[in-house]
């Protein structure tokens, strides 16, 4: 099974109105409610797709209640960890324009707590057969948190996807994730902060790579990134964008897909590179389309799926997220449309000195 792991899970709830207006009074059309964070749509995704899938985080008070009822009524499967605290909620105004986001910041976890979700992360692992670390971690977790499980996994022989951002992505790196998926600003925020992990060489040995993964990387975590003291999210070219993605390489992830929105993806792995574009534009909502890419990229290193197969089903799994209403859901006709007219274009990388 396919373990997603949400650290710091909220409940989301969506209020429609006519017209958002400040400083005034609306009245509410509808609300809807839903358990949110990225490893929870990575799991409805995988749940959707028939895939055993399994959901674990840390939940807390009668909102962490709601989480795990909402996910119980939708058949998830979940496996929370209960701590003394009141887990988040996430507030969107929409109306018929646009949207408005209030995002609660994290409840602050106590090193008993964090303690208590590691051992139940343990106890998982023999079940699990790829992990997916996804979204942000919660006040009182150390920034090293997805690195020490990610090295707990590899403990147990279970490859990691790892979708995160700032500290805790710079850290992790040099836990040797199988995949690791930064989106554009999140890839430009790493390179623009320079800040390499130390060495990954004291770390465990990670598994042995499947037809879909390249091997560790040869480069040390000291190697150069892009010159420049500022970094754009978007670069104009291929190469460019693959330069930076092999930086990311050199800090220690085996492999990197980026999300570059409408641009579609990027991956690079030892001797290979590999670009796929959408085949379409899709109209809709993006929230949740790199969530759906993370999908199938675990189910894919699940598999030992070659690479080129792999990003043809992300990109078109994620440009059917586009076409729903919600994150954590797709367009199935959308989804086999995408992935039949899928063409991945392969960039061969020169070997490493």
């Amino acid at each position: 099974m396919i373990v997603t792991v949400t650290l710091n899970p909220a409940l989301d709830l969506t209020y429609t109105v006519d017209a958002l207006i400040p400083h005034a009074t609306h009245r509410v059309s509808s609300v809807r409610s839903r358990a949110g964070g990225k490893g929870l749509n990575v799991a409805r995704v995988l749940h959707a797709l028939g895939e055993p899938v399994l959901a674990t985080g840390i939940v807390g008070g009668a909102v962490g209640t709601q989480i795990t009822d909402l996910l119980r009524t939708a058949g998830l499967p979940s496996s929370f960890v209960t701590a003394p605290i009141e887990s988040r909620r996430t507030v969107t105004v929409a109306d018929g324009t646009d949207a408005t986001g209030f995002w609660e910041p994290g409840p602050q976890i106590t090193a008993e707590s964090w303690s208590a979700f590691m051992s139940h992360f343990r106890t998982l692992l023999p079940r699990a057969t790829v992990v997916a670390l996804c979204g942000s971690l919660p006040p009182g977790i150390p920034t090293d948190g997805y690195a020490t499980l990610t090295l707990l996994a590899a403990e147990h022989d279970v490859p990691v996807v790892l979708d995160t951002s700032g500290p805790a992505l710079h850290e992790a790196l040099a836990a040797r994730p199988h995949i690791a998926k930064p989106n554009a600003a999140e890839l430009a925020d790493l390179l623009a902060h320079r800040k390499a992990p130390p060495p990954a060489t004291a770390a465990p040995s990670p598994p042995q790579a499947t037809s879909a993964l390249s091997p560790p990387p040869t480069a040390s975590a000291s190697s150069p990134p892009p010159t420049g003291s500022s970094v754009d999210a978007s670069p104009t070219t291929v190469s460019a964008w693959r330069e930076r993605a092999e930086h990311v390489r050199s800090l220690g992830a085996r492999s990197v897909v980026v999300s570059r929105g409408p641009q579609g993806l990027l991956a690079v792995a030892e001797g290979g590179g590999w670009e796929a574009p959408p085949p379409e534009v899709v109209a809709g909502n993006p929230t949740g389309a790199g969530d759906a890419c993370v999908a199938a990229l675990a189910r894919g290193l699940r598999d030992g799926t070659p690479w080129p197969e792999m990003l043809a089903d992300a990109v078109a799994l994620s440009g059917a997220t586009v076409a729903a209403p919600v994150a954590g859901s797709f367009d199935p006709d959308t989804y086999h449309r995408l992935r039949a007219a899928a063409a991945v274009v392969g960039h061969p990388v020169p070997p490493r000195c």
